[in-house]
């Protein structure tokens, strides 16, 4: 993780921005009751070769908050992305319910580790911290008639991994291990709360 000295900004002085269209990261965010503005970061999400998934997070995350902060230097500019983990191979959004179903197959019985990177830019500052959240989840041993059901009713195809674990998804797994509850969902609170404080918007 890297760091720059705290701004002496206040909230009215310097803009909050999300740099995500995500519907769970906005709700996230929007708990700590801040006024902010989300804005859809231009970046190629396509992994590398040989890519290990935390690296592949953390590398999005940075590339977003860098990418809107370009275009917004004045605010600060949280962006995060997740991969799921699953013995080494990065696993994204599905998209589709053919690809959830591939998915959720193979991490059946298993443990897939959520990498949730997180980055704050501020470019007028020259501010920039950023960090990864793992959390590490164990799949019960599903059927495939309890997979077809839970996507039938959860139609979780724009989350990592297809697990979304703020609803239904809940019953997919046996344990979760993390020290950011958030960070499962997409955005993890812990971490974003210390950042943002040390670019200098009060929270409190």
């Amino acid at each position: 993780m890297t760091s720059a000295p705290d701004l002496l900004a206040t909230p009215s002085e310097r803009a909050l921005i999300l740099g995500s269209t995500s519907r769970y990261r906005h709700e996230l965010l929007s708990r700590l009751g801040l006024p902010f503005e989300a804005v859809a970061p231009q970046v190629d999400e396509t992994p590398s070769a040989g890519e290990v998934p935390a690296d592949l997070a953390l590398r999005l995350a940075i590339a977003k908050a860098r990418d809107v902060a370009q275009r917004h230097p004045q605010a600060v500019v949280i962006g995060s992305d997740q991969v799921a983990d699953l013995h080494g191979e990065p696993l994204g959004k599905p998209g589709n319910h053919e690809r959830a179903v591939s998915q959720l197959r193979r991490m059946r019985g298993q443990t897939v580790v959520f990498q949730t990177a997180l980055a704050v830019v501020c470019q007028a500052t020259g501010f920039e911290q950023h960090d990864t959240a793992a959390v590490r989840v164990v799949f019960r041993d599903l059927s495939d008639e309890e997979i077809e059901n839970y996507l039938r009713k959860e139609q979780p195809y724009d989350c990592a991994g297809s697990a979304k674990s703020e609803g239904l998804g809940i019953a997919l797994l046996e344990r979760i291990d993390n020290d950011d509850p958030t960070a499962l969902i997409g955005l993890p609170m812990i971490r974003t709360c210390r950042m943002i404080r040390a670019a200098g918007v009060r929270i409190l």
